[in-house]
């Protein structure tokens, strides 16, 4: 076990009080839950403190990893909570089969993928991952064991995916692959000069291909400002053969002094990347690697941000105020002097979760990145906040450290229900700040 459990973005204390996932299941058994309340950890992608309990126990499932069945003709695949994905996608993809959805990392446990709902380049067509989710294995406090899904143990199954593993813990899962020619995609690249002329594209960019995502470059103002590459992508037809993933060869093997990602080094990058994406006509075929998971080939690049670590704000808006909202936001970031290493801009389609706290809804949604620079950063987040909030969106809590409760209820109104179905011997740092601040006393005085 380890002595640290940080989450992804280090802008929060680690947590330490950690065990075994066998452990926590005997807990449970015995009706013994821990002093403070229990959480699941799972490889600490999550960015903020979604996944701490500093106040209790985290349970570490990485050590019930077991892919316990694969069925290559209907692409179904059990398997324990703490696998991930990068296992699934090493199995199955031989197969022809590849995770419905992916986010932009494949370090993700299955149990964490399940409690955050996630999402990736083709929510358009796809929805979230919990959409593809056909059962699971709940554990509750008191030692019972619910089997969830559409059908049975609705409720629960709801509430557990985008819960954010306060429902209890997630012993294993079933989730139903997609048919894929091969693993790796054939990409299209697309430079835009303007936001407008991206908006102008993305819907018809979404019906034609499975994935589509925009970089953005952020610190680009006057007549460059929104500038930016839409990337499209399918899978192949044909793929040339799977091959397992190597260890990074690139690595930040220890914490520098300082962020190295400041507003030089990311105009610089972003020059550099522009133009190396940006001059590249046509289809081209990309290594599945490469254009899901492109930061996994550095090893601890989160590092690189320095000490103090960094603050991720994703928001999504509705669709009909992306045009004012989305510059809004940028504009924001440049007027407080901060830069985003990454800055990407992609559309949500219709397609709703099953989840009661599923963050991706229809619009679009940004992602920026930010080096912890004290005042000065949370400033800017609780603009980026208001902004959001008043053009009707959401701000992602499983990419939050910060956010306000009132921010939480504007985006999640319907939070209480998942309340509801919190087993009570669960909790987690942000839900402590969030939800146990907006409502009724007796929940601000438990929490307290």
């Amino acid at each position: 076990m380890r002595d640290s459990y940080p989450s992804f973005g280090m802008a929060t204390p680690p947590g330490r009080n950690a065990i075994p996932a066998n452990a926590a299941i005997e807990l449970l058994q015995n009706g013994t839950p821990a002093a403070g309340g229990l959480l699941a950890y799972g490889n600490g992608r999550s960015y903020g403190d979604s996944c701490q309990n500093s106040g209790g126990r985290l349970a570490d499932m990485r050590g019930r990893a077991r892919i316990l069945s694969f069925d290559a003709g209907s692409g179904l695949l059990q398997a324990e909570a703490g696998v991930l994905l990068r296992d699934i996608i090493a199995l199955a993809a031989p197969s022809g089969f590849f995770p419905a959805v992916v986010p932009g990392t494949q370090l993700v446990t299955l149990g964490g993928a399940i409690a955050n709902d996630i999402h990736g380049k083709n929510h358009h067509r796809r929805g979230t991952f919990g959409s593809h989710v056909h059962s699971f294995t709940l554990m509750r406090s008191d030692g019972t064991i619910l089997e969830c899904g559409p059908r049975k143990n609705e409720d629960y199954f709801r509430a557990t995916i985008g819960g954010m593993g306060l429902t209890g813990l997630v012993l294993g899962a079933t989730i139903r692959l997609l048919k894929v020619g091969s693993a790796d995609v054939d990409e299209r690249i697309s430079p835009f000069s303007t936001l407008d002329e991206y908006f102008d594209r993305a819907v018809e960019a979404d019906a034609e291909n499975e994935y589509a995502v925009a970089w953005i470059d952020q610190l680009s103002g006057g007549r460059k400002a929104g500038r930016g590459l839409l990337m499209t992508a399918n899978h192949a037809r044909h793929g040339g053969g799977f091959s397992l993933a190597r260890k990074p060869r690139l690595g930040v093997p220890f914490q520098p002094p300082f962020n190295m990602l400041n507003s030089v080094s990311i105009r610089l990058f972003n020059a550099a990347y522009r133009w190396a994406k940006g001059r590249r006509t046509g289809v081209n075929r990309a290594p599945y690697r490469g254009y899901f998971f492109p930061l996994d080939g550095v090893r601890g690049w989160n590092r690189l941000y320095g000490p103090g670590g960094l603050y991720q704000h994703q928001s999504v808006v509705p669709e009909a105020v992306a045009r004012k909202a989305v510059p809004a936001l940028l504009q924001a970031a440049r007027d407080a002097g901060q830069a985003s290493f990454l800055t990407v801009l992609k559309r949500f389609g219709e397609m709703a979760s099953p989840g009661i706290l599923s963050f991706p809804r229809p619009g679009y949604t940004l992602t920026l990145d930010f080096p912890n620079r004290g005042r000065a950063t949370l400033d800017l987040l609780a603009r980026l906040d208001a902004i959001t909030v008043d053009a009707g969106g959401a701000v992602n809590p499983y990419k939050d450290a910060r956010m306000g409760a009132d921010v939480f209820a504007a985006s999640f109104p319907d939070w209480e229900k998942l309340e509801r179905f919190r087993d009570p011997a669960f909790m987690s740092d942000f839900w402590r700040r969030t939800a146990m601040r907006v409502g009724p006393a007796s929940l601000r005085s438990a929490a307290e």
